[in-house]
């Protein structure tokens, strides 16, 4: 974080400061901000967030003892010898903290914003678009997935007066969300991935979920940009917001069927060691293989490689660094295993889009001489579309052929019976009620020449089902 007195942060959170020792109003603090107090380091700062198992306020004295220069709280900490500030909501009082920030070195005319969101690629399209950018000067991107009302202020909060990039990545639970987490920072740039079903339990339907992402066409800065995929309707109405507002719109896609496409991908072809294709940018075609497994990808790194042109990097720039990038992030499309037995943990997050990419991608990268081996669990947050949205998971992945089909968790079990139903029923298709039985049973099921996907969202945990396949047949 950049340097501010205690006076500064307790003005910008609006809450009571209270000194301990040698500090003064007038002490200066700069290091790292951070709910997690085993993060915590020298100089850090120390934001004492409840939670619904455990409570920031008695991890203090630890983040204390780790030399953390400032806490966060919403009530004193007496037995932390350590300057606080009392706010009433720490969570509040973060995302007021990181507004100031952003806002004091936007003031220095060198920092640009962009701000990603959609139903599914925003992490795999911030580490690509990061991975340009950084390159070009200091670049700040969410670890992981930060995107939440935690994550992307602390995100925010690692700017620095020499960033050049800020890059946030939002998600949203609600409507509402990602208007308040773009509005700290109003974005110069924003990119808007696709408008699917993930989450639309949550929101109450898929126009709904068209309504929560474009909150973020909304929050750009007036004269912005807004880069839009041309193959998603719903996304390009939101074009209509971005003329309201003065935005320029810069298109990317394969079809182009909305727009025409400032950047298009053409002659797609997937193979085990990743996705070829020719971009084409202003008329220049340029040959990129993505390391990334699953042709699905092709539309976040388009969407990547058009944000960096809009901010100034060379098209062919922007390609090669592309190039570079090696997997999306931990648990997603993530290749383990050895080549005897293949397996792609991507087990961090699904919905019926992500769903069907992934085992269409393990199709197309696996030879005839090799078997198809899916292993899902439940989607969550689909509210009243569950049931069907299930079943038509269990219906693509018969119809794709996928020979082995391992369907854990009782939440996921209609995937079975609809592979069932649909002509799995010689053993094609089987059931566990848990990883664990799962896990014994592919350790006898899967031989040479397997390939496997593990696919669920982060709810179903199996992710750390993925994880111990990739160690037993590493």
């Amino acid at each position: 974080m950049i340097a501010l007195t205690l006076t500064d942060i307790a003005r910008a959170v609006g809450g009571d400061l209270r000194t301990v020792g040698s500090d003064t109003p007038h002490t200066v603090v700069s290091g790292t901000v951070d709910t997690d107090s085993r993060l915590i380091g020298p100089g850090d700062i120390f934001v004492a967030k409840p939670g619904e198992v455990t409570d920031g306020h008695r991890f203090v004295p630890s983040a204390t003892a780790a030399g953390a220069a400032l806490a966060i709280v919403e009530r004193p900490v007496a037995e932390a010898s350590v300057s606080q500030i009392v706010v009433p909501d720490v969570v509040v009082a973060l995302a007021d903290l990181a507004r100031e920030v952003v806002a004091r070195v936007r003031a220095g005319g060198g920092l640009r914003i962009v701000g990603i969101t959609g139903s599914n690629g925003k992490t795999t399209t911030k580490n690509m678009l990061a991975r340009i950018l950084e390159d070009e000067g200091e670049t700040v991107a969410p670890r992981a997935s930060f995107n939440n009302e935690v994550g992307a202020p602390l995100t925010m909060l690692r700017v620095t007066e020499s960033t050049r990039f800020l890059i946030c990545e939002f998600g949203a639970s609600a409507a509402g969300a990602i208007a308040r987490l773009a509005g700290l920072v109003e974005p110069d740039l924003s990119v808007v991935l696709m408008v699917g079903l993930a989450h639309a339990g949550g929101f109450g339907g898929i126009e709904a979920t068209l309504a929560a992402k474009s909150e973020l066409v909304h929050a750009t800065r007036r004269g912005g940009i807004a880069v839009l995929n041309a193959d998603d309707a719903r996304v390009a109405s939101m074009s209509a917001i971005a003329a309201d507002r003065d935005i320029a719109v810069w298109w990317f896609g394969r079809g182009a069927s909305v727009a025409p496409a400032d950047v298009r991908a053409d002659d797609v072809e997937v193979s085990a060691s990743g996705t070829r294709s020719i971009v084409s940018v202003d008329g220049e075609r340029m040959p990129l293989h993505l390391r990334v497994l699953g042709e699905h990808h092709v539309m976040n790194a388009l969407a990547a490689i058009t944000a960096a042109t809009a901010l100034g990097v060379r098209p062919q720039d922007a390609v090669d660094r592309v190039e570079q990038v090696e997997i999306a992030e931990r648990w997603r499309m993530q290749p383990l295993g050895s080549e005897r037995v293949r397996i792609i943990n991507d087990a961090y997050n699904a919905s019926p889009d992500s769903m069907a990419a992934a085992l269409r991608t393990l199709a197309q990268i696996t030879s005839p001489h090799e078997r198809t081996v899916a292993v899902l669990g439940a989607m969550s947050e689909l509210g009243e579309y569950a049931e069907e949205e299930h079943d038509r998971v269990g219906l693509l992945a018969v119809r794709l052929g996928i020979q082995r089909i391992v369907i854990v968790g009782a939440d996921a079990r209609r995937m079975f019976l609809e592979a069932i139903s649909q002509g799995s029923w010689d053993g094609e298709a089987v059931y566990f009620a848990s990883a664990d039985e799962a896990f014994d049973y592919l350790l006898t099921e899967l031989r040479d020449g397997d390939r496997v996907l593990v696919k669920s969202s982060n709810s179903a945990g199996l992710r750390f089902l993925g994880d111990r396949l990739g160690e037993s047949f590493s």
